[in-house]
């Protein structure tokens, strides 16, 4: 046995309803039927008594192929502009990544240096504790 659940029943879930109906269903609803006339008329204007069945497979193969080759072209020119800032971007960087590569090495060896610093008499202290221990340790 399951238990029903009661459905709200205040104004915004029946607003909520009426405009699911009207701007989601209503206009699926509508293209579909658009979709089903517009196949209907072109079965009807193609395979009729006089209708040409070529014509009409040509005319869809514009309609499929013209849509392909916007979004081609529209590819083909952002593919040119990309190699052309690449070109110019290429011209202009290896001066001023060699001058970065130079700065990084430079703060490398400032890193390096400031970290043996630190770590200078944490060794020293650990080095006379092992002395100390070898010493009295024989």
């Amino acid at each position: 046995m399951k238990a029903k659940i009661p459905q709200p029943v205040h104004e915004s879930y029946k607003r909520h309803r009426r405009e699911m109906a009207w701007q989601i269903i209503f206009p699926v609803a509508l293209a579909a039927l658009l979709f089903v006339a517009l196949i209907a008329l072109i079965n009807i204007a193609a395979f009729n008594q006089g209708g040409d069945v070529a014509r009409w497979a040509a005319v869809s193969t514009i309609w499929i192929v013209v849509p392909v080759l916007i979004v081609g072209f529209i590819v083909l020119i952002v593919l040119a502009a990309l190699i052309y800032l690449m070109k110019r971007v290429l011209g202009v960087t290896p001066t001023y990544t060699g001058i970065a590569q130079e700065y990084v090495h430079k703060a490398a060896l400032y890193v390096r240096r400031g970290t043996d610093m630190a770590i200078k008499p944490v060794l020293f202290l650990d080095g006379i504790g092992a002395s100390v221990k070898r010493f009295f340790g024989k």
